[in-house]
């Protein structure tokens, strides 16, 4: 492949966060949010890495090529035909990291998507869905990843196909009624961790009112949001995860007995609750969390990663 000709003007993006599982749909089912991480790069023409952070993490962010943002750009150039000799980065972090809200989602998305950019012939060369399975290959699964290209509500798995293991993905349309209330916890959780937590097999009756949920939950998502909380009923992997994040659990089983549809966003340990209240029972809703929590009121994010 001939190396790629780059564009020498800077390109934006913004990232939305995203929640995986939204219950029972582990590893497959995401749901994009109106908090957006926004990155901006430039080809340099001298060798060389400048990147600035500011926002969420700022402090922990490396500031060299293990950067995840230019570790997904890189793996995108490469994609494309090769690196630029020097680049400029910018990142403008608003997603919390470490709280099952996508923060690495959104990085890997956007480092992929500021590179097929900055190629004259990107777009051609680099369609979403091989976006998705390079951004699937860094990430380890595509649930995150393909909610934060796509946007709004998708539904993400793996297969083999001619002996390679692609990623795919379909979108889900959004009940336009449908809102969100994330409780964000100060203290983070390491996906690795959580998922570290989770049995080798679950008994069968749980597999089967899991698999049941799933199916409901497409349609509460739709057309029937009166459903969701019967669809955002886990029984494969949030009770396995208790140990690790107890204050969540318990404000999750607070609020589903208050009959909320809330559940373990991503692997934690944010609580997502999405709901069709009025402004009045979305105040009342956000107070839930008390102390320990941030109580943040999201609309659900039609479009995933956009230029601007």
């Amino acid at each position: 492949m001939a190396k790629p000709t780059f564009k020498a003007n800077p390109i934006q993006v913004q990232v939305p966060a995203t929640a995986a599982n939204l219950g029972p749909g582990f590893d497959s089912f995401g749901l994009a949010f109106g908090m957006h991480d926004r990155y901006v790069a430039q080809i340099l023409d001298d060798a060389g890495l400048d990147i600035d952070v500011t926002g969420e993490g700022a402090d922990d962010v490396p500031r060299t090529d293990k950067n995840l943002l230019v570790k997904a750009m890189n793996k995108g150039f490469d994609y494309l035909g090769g690196k630029p000799k020097g680049l400029a980065v910018r990142a403008l972090n608003v997603i919390p990291h470490g709280r099952g809200l996508g923060s690495s989602a959104s990085a890997i998305v956007g480092g992929l998507v500021l590179a097929r950019a900055l190629v004259l012939t990107g777009t051609d060369k680099m369609s979403d869905e091989v976006l998705l399975n390079l951004a699937t290959e860094m990430e380890g699964h595509p649930d995150n990843v393909a909610a934060a290209l796509y946007g709004g509500a998708t539904v993400a798995w793996k297969e083999d196909v001619n002996g390679k293991n692609l990623a795919h993905s379909i979108q889900v349309p959004v009940d336009l009624r449908i809102r969100a209330m994330a409780f964000i916890p100060s203290s983070a959780l390491a996906t690795s961790k959580a998922r570290k937590m989770l049995p080798e097999s679950i008994p069968f009756a749980d597999a089967q009112r899991n698999s049941t949920n799933t199916a409901v939950l497409m349609h509460a998502l739709t057309i029937r949001p009166d459903l969701l909380f019967t669809a955002t009923e886990d029984f494969l992997h949030q009770s396995y995860r208790e140990e690790a994040m107890p204050a969540s659990f318990a404000l999750m089983t607070k609020l589903r007995a208050a009959g909320v549809a809330a559940f373990i966003s991503g692997a934690g340990p944010t609580v997502m609750a999405l709901h069709t209240g009025d402004q009045e029972e979305v105040a009342q809703l956000s107070r839930a969390g008390g102390a320990k929590f941030e109580g943040k009121s999201l609309e659900i994010a039609s479009r995933g990663a956009s230029l601007l």
